[in-house]
């Protein structure tokens, strides 16, 4: 995959490097030998992976609002990024009912910002939108949703990825393949691993049970959801931008999920993290009077598989497990940065990604 060539000394941005998925790519790019600058709020979360690994101090870190166009702009045209992945976004479900309109800023016209930085400044040549599995009008039924499935969603999140998805869509079409910019956007499933601290997502529910000592909580363990360990997304995420770059004609939308074995329950996965975690720990079903949540969602990713020859590795027994090394480590004052990497380390060495490199 030769992913290591591509990547070593090309200036890569990263929007919502904070966060917890952003923050486990700039580590993942620092790896691959690349110079990364990050464009972000501070980090969302207290604590936060970010800060706990220390890693706004081995980029170049930009404190900004994607909201902000103009500071926005000015970062690209001084930092002549080569590619660009955005990950800057209001990434729950229960917040974008709780703030539908900074949602839709961020979401929509956050997107609009980035494709619009990214038309005035000409070093760039690769661009992946990140979205969601949730943009699609979900009929919860029992199949994989494909790439060309109508796009849709309930709630004002889903939404909101939805309508990054057609403007992202409009500006390859309008502006972007015209002038030798790749752009792809990339509908990962619902991601997991160490240092995730947000809100009424079930792994750090789970996580902060455990370290406290009490039985978790699970909202609806019986809905279904394609699991995967945040090293897939994030590694697929650059071995498509490698793949447009040097093929435009691959710039599409494209699903990242796991394969059909890792779509399984919520419960399920609280079962295997009590087992992974000992202890006795337990869980039991409750809280389950939030607002609407789709019960069942899959993704199909034959497309991706197919035409960039991507296979997972890590499945969610391997994923949960190292969510389990993790907050052990982070428990008894282990540098987490070290853990991080060892993880990356060993996820490469297992994956396609070490084919002839």
């Amino acid at each position: 995959m030769m992913l290591r060539e591509f990547y070593r000394g090309k200036r890569v941005l990263v929007t919502g490097h904070t966060g917890f998925k952003g923050t486990w790519l700039c580590r993942l790019l620092m790896q691959m030998g690349a110079e990364v600058i990050g464009y972000a709020l501070e980090p969302p979360t207290a604590p936060s992976l970010f800060e706990l690994t220390g890693t706004g101090r081995q980029i170049h870190h930009v404190c900004g609002d994607i909201r902000d166009q103009a500071h926005l702009l000015a970062v690209l045209d001084k930092t002549a990024p080569d590619v660009v992945f955005h990950l800057a976004a209001q990434a729950l479900v229960h917040e974008g009912y709780a703030a539908p309109h900074a949602t839709y800023a961020t979401n929509v016209m956050g997107t609009v910002h980035l494709l619009e930085a990214v038309r005035q400044t000409p070093s760039v040549r690769s661009v992946i939108i990140v979205t969601t599995d949730k943009v699609y009008e979900n009929k919860e039924w029992l199949w994989g949703y494909r790439e060309n499935e109508p796009l849709g969603g309930f709630d004002p999140y889903s939404t909101s990825k939805a309508c990054a998805e057609l403007v992202t869509l409009a500006y390859r079409r309008s502006f972007l393949a015209a002038s030798g910019v790749a752009v792809s956007t990339a509908r990962a499933g619902n991601v997991i691993g160490g240092g995730d601290f947000a809100a009424n997502r079930i792994v750090p529910d789970l996580v902060r049970a455990a370290l406290g000592k009490r039985p978790a909580t699970v909202r609806n363990p019986h809905s279904v959801r394609p699991y995967q360990h945040v090293l897939e997304p994030l590694c697929a995420y650059l071995l498509l931008a490698k793949a447009q770059a040097e093929n435009g004609a691959l710039a599409d939308s494209y699903n990242i999920g796991p394969d059909e074995g890792d779509c399984c329950t919520t419960g399920a996965v609280a079962d295997l993290f009590a087992g992974l975690w000992g202890e006795g720990f337990s869980w039991h079903t409750g809280g389950g009077n939030g607002p609407h949540e789709a019960g069942l969602l899959r993704l199909d990713s034959a497309k991706f598989k197919a035409l960039l020859g991507w296979r997972p590795t890590w499945h969610i027994y391997q994923a949960l497990s190292r969510v389990v090394e993790f907050t052990r480590a982070m428990a008894t004052g282990v540098d987490l940065a070290a853990v991080i990497d060892q993880q990356i380390y060993e996820y490469l060495n297992e994956s396609q990604y070490n084919q002839q490199e």
